[in-house]
């Protein structure tokens, strides 16, 4: 089979999505598209279903905080083995309304991906099977790669200046 282009990508799907996808940009050669929340199940779907591009593997799942837009960015990274082409989709949330549909249905691997993500930033993934932290403890009352929390505990006294002759 040949090898898919950038090229030939955005075009198969402006044609099917038009402008329900946006942003789009190739960094270092990898076609990154934006799409909303509401569509992106239906993105995901055709890109995995459609024999002409075949994306068959689900390398990742994360998110991305952006406190001074109040937003989180769910990052999807997907793989063609068969085309080799890679892709990176994003969703942009709302912090305060931090949820976007489950892509379980399509890759059993999004499972573990998406318990990540939502360990750690907080994205609730509706309709996922068993959504619940998976390296953090259960009780633990944060998200910890929110942009919220300081980087460094602010009572600290080791890390005075005075201590230091400064």
């Amino acid at each position: 089979m040949a090898k898919a282009t950038n090229t030939e990508l955005i075009d198969l799907l402006g044609e099917n999505f038009g402008e329900q996808l946006f942003d789009v940009t190739e960094p270092y050669g990898l076609l990154t598209f934006s799409t909303t929340k509401d569509k992106v199940i239906h993105v995901l779907s055709f890109l995995k279903k459609n024999d002409k591009i075949d994306f068959n593997f689900l390398t990742d799942i994360t998110a991305v905080h952006y406190p001074e837009k109040n937003q989180l960015a769910v990052v999807y990274h997907l793989h063609s083995m068969v085309r080799g082409i890679r892709v990176r989709i994003k969703v942009f949330i709302h912090e305060n309304d931090p949820t976007i549909p489950t892509a379980v249905p399509l890759w059993n691997a999004a499972n573990w991906m998406e318990r990540e993500t939502y360990d750690f930033f907080g994205v609730k993934f509706e309709g996922h099977p068993d959504l619940r932290r998976i390296l953090n403890m259960d009780d633990l009352g944060v998200h910890p790669m929110l942009k919220q929390y300081p980087l460094e505990d602010p009572n600290r006294v080791d890390k005075k200046d005075e201590y230091f002759g400064r």
